[in-house]
């Protein structure tokens, strides 16, 4: 059997180039990597899954590039994604980005080089950033996931504007006209997108859309926490919320605690995403639920349709999200 040393010696680089290359660990000069494949093939190494991988061009392996640390929306599409890529005969290669471009960027490159056939990314940029200019020159078959900034790709996600709207418009419903909200990581599209729909349903009832009622929780809990004390501390505070995301919720409720505030007969609240553990919180929350099981195997299906035909039209699914009501909202809906 063929050893690394010799794929090294035909190939005229040291064995940490020859590993480097079989394993993704480094990027390498595209001339060089050419030569250790050559040799791979020509010694007929195979030491691990991508020297395999060399006779069939597939590792059969998919990509999932997400931000899990500051997002619980996307640890709850892990199991989803994960259960549909197995039953479509994929093993799953999960990287977390922190939603910081720059890693973003470099995790992309990463799993590029350890060969998988395919990449989810929920991208932290916009359709210019690093890691999307990266993969379009690539030509890695790619779904964006959840964030929707780039008709070059396929991508799935929610239809957030209209839903958000709908939580303001329900609030106003209740009597509310002074609704703030806290929104998101800054420069993210999902929460340009929510902001655009909280201003929305304000316009559209004839309230006052001020930009003091929109404070920025990160995306975090503890961001959100102190977004919302401030908020509440201003002269004139709003008497409902809109929340952004189920993370922002949970620093959402401490805030509101710590400010010695009751939910609904303090302060209104609907929260864009519902908590896994939702039912156990008093009062329940009014929330637009994401549906999570269908965004997670639409995009398992749209990337291996994407393997298995390049060159085909690109395609962008906005799924409908649901109103569930609750009583934070204080309208005695059941």
């Amino acid at each position: 059997m063929a050893t690394m040393a010799e794929v090294a010696h035909q190939a005229g680089v040291s064995i940490s180039t020859v590993s480097h290359v079989v394993n993704g660990t480094r990027v390498v000069k595209e001339e060089t990597r050419t030569r250790v494949l050559e040799a791979v093939r020509a010694t007929g190494y195979v030491g691990n899954t991508v020297a395999r991988s060399l006779a069939t061009s597939s590792t059969k392996t998919l990509g999932l590039a997400v931000s899990t640390v500051t997002n619980v929306h996307f640890a709850q599409l892990l199991s989803t994604i994960d259960a549909t890529a197995r039953a479509a005969g994929y093993a799953l290669l999960m990287v977390d980005t922190h939603d910081d471009p720059a890693e973003e960027f470099h995790l992309v490159q990463n799993l590029h080089q350890r060969r998988v056939d395919g990449l989810l990314l929920a991208t932290a940029t916009g359709p210019r950033g690093p890691a999307l200019r990266y993969l379009k020159e690539s030509g890695l078959p790619t779904v964006l996931l959840d964030r929707c900034v780039s008709p070059a790709f396929d991508q799935v996600g929610t239809a957030g504007l209209e839903a958000t709207a709908r939580l303001v418009d329900h609030l106003a419903d209740c009597g509310h006209t002074r609704i703030g909200m806290v929104s998101g990581r800054r420069g993210v599209r999902t929460t340009a997108e929510r902001v655009r729909g909280w201003r929305r349903g304000m316009e559209r009832r004839g309230l006052e859309a001020a930009d003091e009622l929109v404070v920025s929780g990160n995306g975090q809990a503890l961001a959100a926490q102190q977004a919302v004390e401030k908020l509440l501390s201003s002269e004139r505070p709003p008497t409902a919320l809109v929340v952004g995301n189920n993370h922002m919720t949970i620093g959402a409720l401490r805030g509101l605690r710590r400010m010695g505030r009751k939910v609904p007969r303090d302060l209104a609240l609907c929260v864009f995403d519902q908590l896994e553990w939702a039912d156990l919180i008093e009062p329940r929350l009014t929330a637009i639920a994401q549906p999570v099981e269908q965004i997670g195997a639409t995009a398992v299906r749209l990337l291996v349709e994407r393997i298995a035909d390049p060159d085909g039209a690109r395609q962008t699914v906005l799924l409908e999200p649901a109103l569930l009501h609750g009583e934070s909202c204080g309208c005695g809906h059941e």
